[in-house]
């Protein structure tokens, strides 16, 4: 089996899109309408998918997606916390109405209410419904609900710590993902998401976080950002920091996905990072669309990419599916309920 760890909504319907435009209009002019949640038919979500993720998961070989809301549109540096609950929640039901549409082929992971400054007690119900009452097996946490100014604590800091212990409990691991990036310095994909994932593995280094959760699990995407390609600087960083070893310090709870875009770059990270680390990604249909000229092959087919290394049969079923089902265990009891 082959369990893609990345996957966005990012052809919702466009009812859905034009309730968030109504919601954001009235935030900013109290004159403008209300804003109406559309009634997005199922119809509509079925045109949605199967022209487009469902599609490319078939041609391209996969089975199953861990499907989550469009990550630039979270917008959590937009509007307050009440306007990010009711967008989050919208995002949340319309993942959870696909996975009832299509249950072998997409499994919901959730958007998290978060606002800059806002306190954690509805991202924590947020995250306990979708995982309780719904059926999600994981979420995605921004490290900057700001968008790009990183004006909230590092990852490591105590005011994450009641999020912390709910993950724990629920025993549900977080995908560190940002949102979009309002500052234009910072191009999205290209920078802010790179960026956020290489600051989100330094602040593990820098903290002792897992000393205190010490079975709280991490996504970092995009392959790690720029963590593998600079592994020997950040092994350097904690050892000048007096950082225990990364193998013990950092990773047994932080997990790479497969969203990197070019064969070498692959084979850098497996080469680098122990496979028992890393997920099979793809992020599609998101970041990089495009055809790979020098290849002919779409940038994001990922999984080409770890069917071309050079690696035993096992490590690759750990990549495509076993490393999945150990990091998102309420997934694999879904999976073995239906008998997979």
């Amino acid at each position: 089996m082959i369990i893609d760890c990345h996957g966005h909504y990012t052809t919702a319907p466009e009812r859905h899109n034009q309730f968030r435009e109504m919601q954001l209009a009235h935030f900013r002019n109290a004159s403008a309408p209300l804003p109406v949640a559309q009634r997005v038919t199922d119809d509509e979500i079925r045109e949605s998918i199967e022209n487009n993720q469902l599609r490319l998961q078939r041609q391209r070989g996969a089975d199953l997606t861990l499907f989550s809301p469009r990550a630039s549109a979270m917008g959590h540096h937009e509007g307050d916390a009440a306007l990010s609950l009711a967008w989050t929640r919208a995002c949340n039901d319309l993942v959870h109405r696909v996975v009832q549409l299509y249950p072998d082929n997409f499994a919901s992971v959730c958007q998290l209410p978060q606002s800059p400054g806002a306190p954690l007690a509805q991202v924590i119900q947020e995250l306990e419904r979708c995982v309780v009452q719904l059926g999600f097996v994981g979420c995605n946490l921004n490290p900057d609900p700001s968008g790009g100014h990183w004006n909230s604590p590092p990852l490591t800091d105590r005011h994450w710590y009641p999020l912390y212990e709910k993950l724990v409990e629920l025993d549900v691991p977080a995908m560190v993902h940002v949102s979009a990036s309002c500052n234009p310095n910072f191009h999205a994909t290209g920078a802010h998401y790179i960026n956020a994932d290489t600051t989100a593995f330094m602040q593990f280094i820098q903290g002792d976080l897992f000393r205190d959760f010490p079975t709280l699990r991490f996504v970092i995407p995009h392959g790690g950002g720029a963590v593998p390609y600079h592994w020997g600087r950040y092994r350097g960083l904690a050892d000048m920091l007096k950082r225990p070893a990364l193998a013990a310090h950092v990773m047994r709870n932080v997990f790479f996905d497969t969203c990197v875009y070019h064969q070498p770059g692959i084979d850098l990270l497996v080469a680098v990072i122990d496979v028992d680390n890393i997920l099979f990604g793809s992020e599609m249909v998101g970041a990089v669309r495009g055809i790979d000229p020098t290849t002919g092959h779409y940038f994001d087919d990922t999984r080409r990419y770890i069917d071309a290394l050079k690696i035993p049969a096992a490590d690759k079923q750990k990549i495509f599916e076993g490393n999945a089902r150990r990091v998102y265990p309420r997934l694999d009891a879904q999976l073995k309920a239906r008998g997979k």
